[in-house]
């Protein structure tokens, strides 16, 4: 084609004119490139970026610059607060003749790692860490924000004392009157009697928001994981034999916690490693209600 194509953005004017906080697109699927696990891995992203647009006279922003910029993100390089921060001051320098001067990046998808079992040698699986990243660049400020959501295992201290009581008050009774006990006779009414009750135990999810620094070259999602992880102690498990079955039910037995310890496992951890602006929310997906148990400590600022 030889003639101009028009572009009304450029040639007509608002109707209505007003500034915008945002403007850009919502959704858009594409590669990322991580460095995360000691290796490269290219995962699939979903990603949501805008502008502001300060000129209340101008029609509409250009959205296939936008498009163009994130396209390139990660090519060439691991995802990292520098190469955030690099894509926002372009997206805000494309938009000079818009009057623009902030832009925001949101991205979501799962990091992929490989966990051991926790007692077989050389048993693993696959678990993926759902990530949400926010990076924004406002009045020359840049700021870059990671949440990860972290599934463990939480096992109630109410039922476990309860189920305790049970099994107390059925040894009284089976060894009542008796002024000398036979440890045979113990181990094997222990082995036929301890799981008279049960304490109920449930998936669980812990959300973790901390700040990055923006002059790290990396994410620092694994290190961040492995934090959540030590400090909850009952990480859900991928491939497992019997003895990891075991492993994890006795974890699960010295860490006996509500949905409350959780919460104050995590922000203590946190505060210790010096995370920026931690927040955490937990989740207790209940086995013994229909509903679930929250809890929350830290705020967005």
């Amino acid at each position: 084609m030889t003639a101009a194509l028009p572009d009304v953005s450029l040639s007509d004017l608002s109707a209505d004119p007003a500034a915008l906080d945002w403007v850009g697109m919502q959704g858009i699927d594409l590669p990322i490139t991580l460095n995360e696990t000691g290796q490269r891995q290219t995962v699939h992203a979903c990603a949501d970026l805008q502008v502001d647009l300060p000129r209340p006279e101008v029609k509409g922003i250009h959205m296939s610059r936008l498009y163009t910029l994130l396209d390139r993100l990660g090519q060439d390089r691991a995802l990292a607060p520098t190469v955030l921060q690099a894509l926002l001051q372009a997206m805000v320098e494309s938009h000079a003749d818009c009057g623009s001067r902030n832009a925001r990046l949101v991205l979501q998808f799962s990091l992929l790692c490989r966990r051991p079992a926790l007692v077989t040698p050389q048993l693993s699986g696959w678990k993926a860490y759902p990530v949400k990243l926010e990076a924004t660049l406002v009045e020359g400020r840049f700021r870059a924000r990671v949440e990860l959501t972290v599934s463990y295992s939480s096992t109630c201290p109410c039922s476990a004392a309860l189920s305790r009581q049970l099994l107390v008050s059925a040894y009284d009774k089976a060894f009542a009157g008796r002024q000398r006990l036979d440890p045979v006779a113990v181990s094997q009414w222990l082995g036929r009697n301890g799981s008279l009750a049960t304490p109920h135990s449930q998936r669980s999810e812990a959300k973790v928001a901390v700040d990055l620094q923006a002059a790290e070259e990396s994410l620092g999602l694994l290190a961040l994981i492995d934090q959540i992880e030590q400090a909850l102690a009952t990480p859900v498990q991928t491939a497992v034999k019997r003895a990891d079955e075991q492993a994890f039910a006795a974890l699960n037995g010295a860490n006996l916690m509500f949905v409350e310890d959780a919460a104050r496992r995590l922000g203590a951890a946190l505060s210790a490693a010096g995370a920026q602006h931690a927040a955490v929310h937990v989740r207790h997906i209940e086995s013994l209600h229909p509903h679930d148990a929250v809890a929350s400590v830290g705020a967005h600022p």
